[in-house]
């Protein structure tokens, strides 16, 4: 199907949302008149820029016909060969956004995210690249106008990190960073590394929707909540009272802990919605391996146990071993510049999901 015939069937969407809207027992409905007031205004988003298309394609086409009937050295000629290199690159980048807003975003695109870091293998050098992946993302989420919540952490010797978790509230953050889940490979010489050599040590990267009560449904009786003095820099007031609290699940055997806040309650309230977000990433999980078998060209699996990344220090190298993409500017990588890196994933998922589409 041509794209114009995508734009119509979209305009006609947006004209039966519009009268859904306006239908006195849609107020009736909150959960409905939600869903339908935010597809109401991704429609309204997407036709703008599906008019700005449909207006470029026309004016490309008026352009390369008076170019073809013009004398190359006529004024008009060249004004119109002028036009045609401006519209073409805009028309390219117009036809990515009107196929971005042609595939229905996924439930939890727009949710906030919930980050876990862990060290894996190798050691001290592993915390400590653990800790470069928390700032790395702590840059890259600050750039991008987000909010960051800490939840929980517990540090190494070194200044490193075992583990780390943490929630990013912003648009679009589960999107564009869901592609993130999955082991984390470093090649580097340790601080520790009296001979020079390079080693290689993994941190694993958790990346989770937040979800919420509706999602997830926990009876009381399925939790065993425990709390304990939460530990770190003696002297700290977090450690004068039992705040930390440990949530376990056992249906699932998940097991939760929070010591981020100084009150007892903040600390079980972050708990559940890192269990709740938990559960929700087990279910999506299943249900896409069901599917797994009649899904082509995947960008990974999300699974992660699967390295997705390698991050080579002497060689200034990155390389994402999904879509085979190496880059040479790790430095700045580091620094929270990763769009050079999610950009290519967004576009790969983006081509699969197009390919599925009915033509």
């Amino acid at each position: 199907m041509e794209l114009g015939q995508h734009i119509q069937n979209l305009r006609a969407r947006f004209r039966e949302v519009e009268s859904l809207l306006s239908d006195p027992g849609t107020f009736d409905q909150p959960q409905k008149f939600q869903e339908l007031s935010r597809e109401y205004a991704r429609l309204k988003d997407l036709l703008v820029i599906g008019d700005a298309f449909m207006k470029a394609t026309q004016e490309l086409i008026e352009n390369r016909e008076l170019a073809s009937s013009e004398a190359p050295s006529s004024e008009l000629g060249q004004m119109a060969r002028e036009e045609i290199a401006r519209l073409e690159p805009e028309i390219v980048r117009l036809t990515k956004a009107v196929q971005r807003g042609l595939v229905p975003p996924e439930p939890t695109d727009s949710r906030n995210t919930i980050i876990e870091i862990r060290a894996g293998a190798g050691g001290a050098e592993s915390a400590l690249f653990a800790a470069d992946l928390h700032r790395m993302y702590s840059r890259y989420a600050e750039n991008r106008g987000w909010k960051l919540e800490p939840m929980d952490s517990s540090s190494s010797d070194l200044g490193g990190l075992r583990e780390v978790v943490f929630m990013v509230r912003g648009e679009d953050a589960f999107r564009r960073l869901k592609q993130e889940s999955g082991v984390h490979r470093v090649q580097r010489v340790p601080a520790t590394e009296a001979q020079g050599r390079v080693h290689t040590s993994t941190a694993t990267v958790a990346v989770l929707p937040e979800a919420e009560e509706v999602d997830v449904q926990i009876k009381p009786e399925e939790l065993e909540i425990s709390v304990c003095r939460a530990s770190g820099p003696g002297g700290q007031g977090v450690n004068t009272t039992d705040s930390a609290v440990q949530i376990i699940h056992k249906p699932s055997g998940l097991i939760v802990r929070c010591a981020d806040e100084r009150s007892q309650h903040k600390n079980r309230d972050k708990a559940m919605k890192v269990l709740r977000s938990r559960l929700l990433d087990k279910r999506i999980a299943d249900e896409n391996a069901r599917y797994a078998a009649n899904r082509k060209d995947q960008v990974g699996t999300g699974d992660r146990s699967e390295k997705i990344r390698t991050y080579n220090f002497p060689q200034n190298r990155v390389t994402d071993h999904r879509i085979d993409l190496t880059i040479y500017n790790l430095s700045t990588v580091m620094e929270g510049a990763i769009d050079c890196l999610l950009d290519p994933l967004l576009d790969k998922e983006l081509d699969d999901k197009l390919r599925s589409l009915p033509h």
